[in-house]
This record gives C-alpha cells, sequence and structure tokens, in this order.
C-alpha cells in the first residue's frame, strides 16, 4: 500500500482498471478532502455532502470499469466535474420539488415575474448565448481555456484553479484576465451581441 501512494493518479487508474482494487483506495483517500470541501461548500448539508460524495465515487468506479476515462492527465479534475454534476442534478429535484403557499401573504405571489416561467423565445435565445459562448471559449489558448473552464463551468476559486494547473493564483488571474480581453475580441470579429 505505501508503494501505491507514491504512484500518479493515471497509473493508479491504470492499476484499478487492471484489477488491483487497492489502487481506487488510494485515489479516494488523496482526492476526498478537496472534493468533498468543494461538495459541502456547495450543498451546506454534512449528510447530502456525504451521500453526493459517495455516489460521486460510485460513479467514477463504474465508469472507468466501462473504461470511459480517457487519459487526461486531470484525475482529479473529471471527478471534480462529476461531483459538480450531481450537485446540479441535486438542485433541479429540489426546485422541481418545491412547494409554496399563497396563503400566509397579503400580496399575490404567483403573480410575479421573478415566479413566471421564461417565454419559448426567451429560452432560445438563452439557449442560443450559452451556445455561442461556449463555442467562443473553445477557441482561446488552451491555458486560457482551461482557466475559464474550471473557474465559470465548476465553480472552483482561483487558489483551486491555480492548484489545478500547477501555476500562482497571479498566472491564474492573468490567464482569466487574457481570456476576457480574447472573448471580447472574438465577440466583436463575429458581431455577436451576449443580451437577452
Amino acid at each position: 500500500m505505501k508503494k501505491l501512494k507514491t504512484l500518479s493518479d493515471d497509473c493508479l487508474v491504470k492499476g484499478f482498471i487492471a484489477g488491483n482494487a487497492s489502487c481506487i483506495d488510494v485515489l479516494i483517500e488523496r482526492h476526498k478532502s478537496k472534493i468533498f470541501s468543494y461538495v459541502l461548500m456547495c450543498v451546506k448539508q454534512q449528510e447530502l455532502a456525504e451521500d453526493i460524495f459517495q455516489e460521486s465515487f460510485i460513479r467514477v468506479i463504474r465508469s472507468l470499469k466501462r473504461g470511459k476515462y480517457s487519459d487526461t492527465g486531470k484525475f482529479s479534475s473529471w471527478v471534480m466535474r462529476i461531483s459538480h454534476n450531481l450537485i446540479i442534478d441535486h438542485f433541479r429535484k429540489q426546485k422541481n420539488q418545491s412547494v409554496v403557499s399563497n396563503d400566509n401573504y397579503e400580496f399575490d405571489l404567483f403573480n410575479s415575474v421573478k415566479f413566471s416561467e421564461k417565454s419559448v423565445e426567451e429560452k432560445l435565445v438563452y439557449n442560443q448565448i450559452l451556445s455561442e459562448v461556449g463555442d467562443l471559449v473553445k477557441l482561446l489558448p488552451d491555458n486560457q481555456r482551461e482557466v475559464v473552464e474550471l473557474r465559470h463551468y465548476m465553480g472552483l476559486s482561483f487558489k483551486e484553479v491555480a492548484e489545478e494547473t500547477n501555476v500562482s493564483i497571479n498566472t491564474a488571474l492573468g490567464r482569466m484576465r487574457y481570456a476576457l480581453i480574447n472573448l471580447r475580441r472574438l465577440m466583436e470579429e463575429k458581431n455577436i451581441s451576449l443580451s437577452i
């Protein structure tokens, strides 16, 4: 087991896929603090965070056994993305199950723009904007794109982004700054307006 702890994430992944179950134990132990902290920070409930953390690694194990993991060199980012998706799923389910009573209020709660559904046109425009932003992000240089994806799609702090990309916080912030400058330039070049 001591020898396993010295191996890289990718070597441990390969070892697990080859049949060494101890490798996944080392991976979980190595990344549990960071991933659990992130989940807990998002859901703010200990038991729920434990459930999502556990489900994340169940999905990791299933994906590894099915050969769904591509050797990207960023195992922890992959697990973080799985956890992030589970958190989003949880909040979607919770939103769909929420019930609000109108009886305790002097005014009509439900006759509010805040609670009204977006029109089909608004939804289409919003989805188009998301799609265009995603296309623009893909055009960024790799190091800038990585910072944007980690920060805005995975919700990592700049400190976590710096750790994931093995650079200083100042470098991560600089890459984000240049990414935003490049995104604005690309929007102007392609004559894209991102307003609803």
